[in-house]
C-alpha cells in the first residue's frame, strides 16, 4: 500500500547538506514548517548502513561498517519527513528507498546539486542533461517504492527547455516537482528567477510546483504566490541563518534561535561537528557579532554552553546520558496536537467550499 503525502500549500524546509540533519528539521517543524527534507544522501551510503533503533528515546540511526552516521531521524517528524537522495541509478535508488521506508513518508530525487562530487558522480545537476536516466529513476521510484516520489531540479537554459523535462518528470508519476531559479551555473550571489514559475504552473497542472530560491522573509511567499499562482515554497539560506522564518509572526532574535538550536542539538545528542558547523551558518550574515568569534574557538558543547548562559543545560544532559527523554516525548505530543489541528482546519475549510 503506498503512502500519501500532500504537497499542496505547503511551507517546506529545503534539503541541506550538512544543515539539514535532525536539530534543524525538528526546529522547523516546531516553528510551523509542512514538510521537512533531509540533506542529499548518496544511495550506496544509505544502503550500505545499518538501522539502529534506541528505544528508550526513539532516535533511529543508519550506521555503515566505518561507524559513520549517515541519517539520523525519530518518529516525531516522521509523517513529515522526505528523504533526499543522491542517485544515478534506478536499481540503487529503490534500494536506498526502501532502505529508509519505515522511517519517512516521501523520497525525492537530488536533480539539482551542481557540486562536483555529485556532477562527476553522474548524480545531481549531471541529471538535467541525462533525462532518460532521470525518468527510469523516477519511474522506478514511483511503481516499486510504495511512497511518493518527487524531485526538485533546477532551471534549464530556456523556459520551454524546462518545461519539457517537467514534462517528462509528470509523466513519470510523482506527486510534485520542486524548481530551484537558477541553472545549474549560476551561483547564490546571483538573483534568481522566479518569472520562471508562472510559466511553469501555467503548463503543469495535474500536480503540484515547489518554488525554490530567493525566499528570505514571510512577505517573499505572498508575493510569489501573487506573481506566479506557485502551489508551495522551499525555503532554504533563510531557514539557515534563521529558523524561525517558518512561524506566521516575525522572526525571533538570533541568539534566541542558537540557543534553541543548541538545546535541542543536546536533546538528539547530535554530534559536535555537525552542530558547530550548523551554528557558524546561523551567523553567515552576522559574523562581527561578539559571541560568534568565541564560537568559532569552541571545541565541544561544555564550551558552547558557556558562551550562551547553557551549563545548567549542559550538566542536566551529562546526568541523563546526553539524552532527555522525555523532552523528547514531549516534544512529540505538541507536534501531533499541531498536525492534529492543521488536518482540522484544512477539513473544515473543505466543508466550506463545498457548501
Amino acid at each position: 500500500m503506498t503512502s500519501t503525502i500532500d504537497y499542496k500549500n505547503k511551507i517546506i524546509l529545503a534539503p541541506m547538506v550538512r544543515v539539514g540533519t535532525l536539530p534543524l528539521r525538528l526546529l522547523a517543524l516546531e516553528f510551523g514548517a509542512d514538510l521537512v527534507y533531509s540533506p542529499e544522501i548518496v544511495d550506496k551510503r544509505i544502503i550500505a548502513s545499518e538501522r539502529h533503533f534506541d528505544e528508550e528515546t526513539g532516535l533511529i540511526a543508519y550506521i555503515d561498517n566505518k561507524n559513520t552516521i549517515n541519517f539520523r531521524s525519530h518518529p516525531i517528524e516522521k509523517s513529515r519527513l522526505i528523504f533526499q537522495i543522491g542517485t544515478s541509478d534506478p536499481d540503487l535508488a529503490l534500494q536506498a528507498a526502501l532502505k529508509v521506508k519505515q522511517d519517512v513518508s516521501g523520497i525525492d530525487v537530488n536533480c539539482g546539486c551542481p557540486k562536483k562530487f555529485s556532477i562527476q558522480g553522474g548524480m545531481g545537476a549531471a541529471l538535467l542533461s541525462n533525462p532518460d536516466k532521470l525518468e527510469s529513476i523516477l519511474t522506478n521510484l514511483v511503481q516499486n517504492s510504495g511512497l511518493p516520489v518527487t524531485c526538485k531540479i533546477r532551471m534549464l537554459q530556456t523556459k520551454e527547455q524546462t518545461l519539457e523535462l517537467c514534462k517528462m518528470i509528470e509523466s513519470t508519476g510523482v506527486k510534485a516537482i520542486a524548481i530551484h531559479c537558477r541553472t545549474k551555473d549560476e551561483r547564490p550571489r546571483q538573483p534568481g528567477h522566479w518569472s520562471i514559475f508562472k510559466y511553469i504552473v501555467e503548463n503543469i497542472k495535474s500536480i503540484p510546483i515547489i518554488a525554490n530560491g530567493d525566499i528570505f522573509q514571510r512577505s517573499d511567499i505572498v508575493k510569489l504566490k501573487e506573481m506566479s499562482n506557485v502551489s508551495s515554497f522551499m525555503i532554504a539560506r533563510a531557514a539557515q541563518y534563521n529558523v524561525s522564518i517558518f512561524r506566521k509572526e516575525e522572526l525571533l532574535p538570533l541568539n534566541e534561535i542558537v540557543k534553541k538550536y543548541i538545546k535541542k542539538a543536546i536533546d538528539v545528542d547530535n554530534n559536535w561537528p555537525n552542530t558547530k558547523y550548523t551554528l557558524t551558518q546561523m551567523y553567515a550574515e552576522c559574523s562581527k557579532e561578539p559571541e560568534y568569534k568565541d564560537l568559532i574557538k569552541s571545541k565541544s558543547y561544555e564550551d558552547v554552553c558557556k558562551i550562551y548562559d547553557l551549563e545548567s543545560y549542559f550538566q542536566n544532559a551529562k546526568t541523563t546520558n546526553g539524552i532527555f527523554k522525555n523532552v523528547l516525548l514531549g516534544q512529540s505530543k505538541n507536534l501531533k496536537r499541531k498536525q492534529d489541528e492543521i488536518i482540522t482546519v484544512a477539513n473544515s475549510e473543505k466543508k466550506k467550499r463545498k457548501t
